[in-house]
């Protein structure tokens, strides 16, 4: 059955290559690099980021079983770095750790979705992650390729067929243009194949996608690969060009987390493993053992010192999420609401900026728990993951 199953995909491949690759597969740059590992080295590190449509079993596994069956003498380790929820923020902090630490030669990323309908972010947020992506990316390891991806939701899809470009998705090709890196335009294929009446909403699957939906995806992005790797390569692997400055310099580009010793508790502020089961909300296992920087009560203080343009507060949002007061040098206090629209019934994760545009250089930042709360929170907490900056410099 599972090769079958491959066969069919090998097959829907073959027949996009045989045809050229149409507007929806967008081949931009170079990406003998990983051929170079994979044909001639053996091994390879293949990375996937992006949100519930990477983390799921979808897209990601059918690409990996259709390198492994392509190169079967190569050892390859692949990476799920697919975090429900999160968008190209998220994704901007975390990708040291997630993804450059595994030193991948082939990378695929998405967000265009939860951009979309998690973070509702504007264009200039959407651009600010995917810029803040790929740039770092380049810049750790220039011989990575890469391949993004866009997914779809029934909004973006009515926006699609209406001959607009959703926001997140414009956004992301903004940057993916800028840094030469290819696009799978899977939106827009969906809605090219739902007007030529070979498929629909249903059959594709919904936001998140069904086998033919997942299938889809894949297939673009194998066509990409083919259609890349049929150029050969003239021997060792050599770097992508990296554009001397960024497109918007706010972008997260240097974007990781920091170390706890940078982070002073206050009274009454602890750095724990919460008790998930007496506190209201569900939870993802995702998260499950790992410490947070919890704040409960008004007036509970975190000292936050670091370098960079940018603080971050990685979270996790449920039912009790509060608002934070942030003071950045001793300068006027701004509020961050942590609730999200999810949090009612989930302890949501997300990235909240906590202070941006600032000037490069060191910094000391206060970050107090507010008496006040959403409106449709029940408490005052504030349960963060990690704080993340950006330090471009």
């Amino acid at each position: 059955m599972k090769l079958a199953y491959l066969l069919i995909v090998t097959l829907l491949a073959t027949s996009l290559l045989d045809a050229g690759l149409d507007r929806n597969q967008i081949l931009r740059g170079e990406l003998q690099n990983s051929l170079v590992k994979f044909e001639k080295e053996k091994v390879g590190t293949v990375a996937f980021m992006g949100g519930s449509i990477t983390e799921m079993n979808g897209y990601r596994p059918i690409i990996g079983e259709w390198l492994q069956n392509r190169f079967p003498d190569t050892k390859f380790t692949f990476i799920n770095a697919g975090i429900s929820s999160t968008c190209s923020t998220t994704g901007s902090f975390r990708l040291p750790s997630h993804v450059l630490s595994h030193n991948p030669d082939l990378f695929f990323v998405e967000f265009a979705v939860n951009d979309d309908q998690d973070a509702h972010h504007t264009f200039e947020n959407a651009h600010r992650g995917m810029e803040g992506i790929l740039r770092h990316a380049r810049t750790s390891n220039p011989n990575m390729d890469i391949v993004c991806t866009h997914f779809v939701n029934p909004g973006m899809l009515e926006l699609i067929q209406a001959g607009k470009t959703p926001v997140s998705i414009a956004a992301h090709e903004k940057a993916l243009e800028y840094y030469n890196v290819p696009s799978n335009y899977t939106a827009r294929e969906l809605a090219d194949r739902i007007k030529a009446g070979k498929t629909d909403w249903k059959e594709y699957g919904g936001v998140h996608p069904r086998k033919p939906g997942n299938t889809l995806a894949a297939n673009g992005a194998i066509a990409i690969l083919e259609e890349a790797w049929k150029k050969k390569p003239s021997g060792a692997t050599k770097p992508h060009p990296v554009p001397g400055t960024p497109q918007d310099p706010g972008s997260y580009f240097n974007g990781h987390f920091l170390p706890s010793c940078s982070v002073d508790m206050g009274e009454g502020v602890v750095r724990h493993i919460p008790d998930w089961k007496a506190i209201k909300g569900s939870f993802r296992n995702t998260f499950a053992g790992m410490q947070l920087f919890c704040a409960e009560k008004p007036g509970q203080t975190i000292t936050v010192k670091f370098e960079g343009n940018t603080l971050a507060a990685y979270v996790l949002a449920g039912p009790d999420a509060g608002i934070l007061e942030i003071s950045v040098d001793g300068g006027t206090s701004t509020k961050t609401d942590l609730y999200h629209h999810h949090s009612r019934g989930l302890h949501y994760p997300r990235t909240v900026i906590l202070a941006e545009n600032l000037s490069q250089g060191s910094h000391t930042a206060i970050v107090t728990v507010s008496k006040g709360h959403n409106e449709a929170s029940q408490g005052t907490a504030a349960r963060i993951l990690e704080f993340g900056v950006n330090n471009p410099e």
